[in-house]
C-alpha cells in the first residue's frame, strides 16, 4: 500500500499560513461549514483539514482495506457522502464489507455504499468543536483535496474501537499541509453527428441490467446527458428541474418507498426505504429522518430526466438530476430488490411528471 511522501517545507509553511487564516475566519464567522470555509479561503477542503495536523487533525495511512475493516467494530456511526449540490447522511454500521481490487461494497444495513478506491488518496481523523461537544470524524479526500467520504463517531459508537483505528492507521508523517493536484479535465463531448445513434439505441434496448448502462456509454463514447438526449423518446425525457422536490414531497406524504443515490468519483451512498420528514428551506429540499438525511441544493439541478432501462426484471425507471456541467447530482428509483418487478406506484408517479421541452 503506497504511503504519502512527507510534506515539503513549502507545503508546511503554506499550511501554517492557512491555519492562521482559518482561525481568523472562525473568529469572524463561527460555525461555518468546512466546504464553505475552504471555498472562502481559496483552498480545497482537504488542505483545510491537513493544515490542522499536529493540532486537531491526525494524518492516517492510505490503507483503505484496513481502514474500512477497522470501521466495523466501531459499531454505529454516521456516514456522509456529497458532491457539489447534494449531501446524504446515514446512521448505521459498516457491515457487509466486500472488496475486489479498487471496487468495494458496504451493504449490511442502513449504510449502503459503492466504493471506487482509485479516487481515494488522503485520509485524516479530525476533532472539531460542535454544538454538543467535540465531533470526531475520519475524512477521505481525492488527489485534488475534494471530500470523497466521511465517517462521524456517535455517542453510541465504540470509543475503544475508534481509538484502535486511529492508532493502527496513524501515519508517520504528521506535518501540516497537503500537496494537491488539479482535478482531471472533463472529457470533451463527442459531437452528436459522430455518434452511431442507431447502434446506441439498439444497445440500450438490449440492456440486461441498469449496471450495464455505464459500459454502453463507454462503448459508444457518449456523455451521460448526451445519451439521454440521443435515446429513443420513450426511454428518456426531460421533466422540470423541481421534479426531485415533487418526488420527495410525494414520497413523504404517501409513504412510497424509494431509493436515493448521491455520489462522487470515489463513493456512491444509497438510501432505500420511505422518507418521512421532508422540509424545504431557503434554496434546499431536505429529508430529515432519524437514520437518513438528504440535503439537495435546488439551484444546482439544471436538468432532470425520466430514464427507462430494460433489465431481466423488466423496465426500471429512474429520476435523474444533473448540474450545469452535466454531472449527476442525485438519482432516484422506486424501492426494488433484484428479481422483482418495478413498483407500479413509482412507475405511475414518474409517468405523471410533466414533460419539459428544455
Amino acid at each position: 500500500m503506497p504511503t504519502a511522501t512527507p510534506s515539503p517545507a513549502a507545503t508546511v509553511n503554506q499550511a501554517l499560513e492557512l491555519r492562521r487564516a482559518l482561525e481568523q475566519h472562525k473568529q469572524r464567522q463561527p460555525g461555518g461549514r468546512a466546504r464553505d470555509i475552504a471555498a472562502a479561503l481559496g483552498v480545497s477542503e482537504g488542505e483545510l483539514v491537513a493544515c490542522q495536523c499536529g493540532e486537531n487533525a491526525l494524518r492516517l495511512r492510505p490503507d483503505w482495506p484496513a481502514l474500512l475493516a477497522a470501521l466495523e467494530p466501531v459499531g454505529t456511526v454516521m456516514a456522509l457522502t456529497r458532491n457539489e449540490h447534494a449531501v446524504i447522511e446515514s446512521v448505521g454500521r459498516y457491515d457487509g464489507l466486500s472488496l475486489q481490487g479498487h471496487m468495494g461494497v458496504v451493504h449490511g444495513g442502513t449504510i449502503d455504499l459503492r466504493l471506487f478506491l482509485h479516487a481515494w488518496k488522503h485520509a485524516f481523523a479530525l476533532t472539531e468543536e460542535g454544538r454538543d461537544g467535540p465531533r470526531h470524524s475520519v475524512q477521505v479526500f481525492d488527489g485534488a483535496g475534494l471530500a470523497v467520504h466521511k465517517v462521524y463517531r456517535r455517542p453510541d459508537s465504540s470509543a475503544p474501537a475508534w481509538e484502535q483505528l486511529l492508532a493502527s492507521l496513524r501515519h508517520e508523517d504528521q506535518s501540516p499541509g497537503l500537496a494537491v493536484s488539479p482535478p482531471p479535465a472533463a472529457r470533451p463531448e463527442k459531437p452528436d453527428s459522430a455518434v452511431d445513434v442507431a447502434g446506441f439505441r439498439q444497445g440500450w434496448a438490449g440492456l440486461k441490467s441498469t449496471h450495464d448502462f455505464y459500459g454502453l456509454l463507454g462503448r459508444f463514447g457518449v456523455a451521460r446527458t448526451q445519451a439521454l438526449r440521443l435515446a429513443e423518446p420513450e426511454m428518456a425525457w426531460r421533466v422540470a428541474p423541481d421534479g426531485a422536490r415533487a418526488l420527495l414531497e410525494h414520497a413523504g406524504r404517501s409513504g412510497m418507498p424509494i431509493m436515493i443515490f448521491v455520489g462522487n468519483a470515489g463513493c456512491l451512498q444509497i438510501h432505500t426505504g420511505p422518507v418521512k420528514r421532508v422540509v424545504a428551506t431557503e434554496g434546499w429540499i431536505n429529508v430529515l429522518d432519524p437514520a437518513t438525511n438528504l440535503h439537495l441544493r435546488e439551484a444546482g439541478v439544471v436538468s432532470a430526466w425520466i430514464v427507462r432501462k430494460p433489465t431481466t426484471d423488466g423496465i426500471v425507471t429512474a429520476l435523474e438530476c444533473y448540474d450545469s456541467a452535466g454531472e449527476q447530482v442525485v438519482q432516484f428509483f422506486g424501492e426494488r430488490k433484484p428479481g422483482s418487478a418495478e413498483r407500479e406506484d413509482w412507475r405511475a408517479f414518474c409517468a405523471g411528471l410533466a414533460r419539459s421541452a428544455s
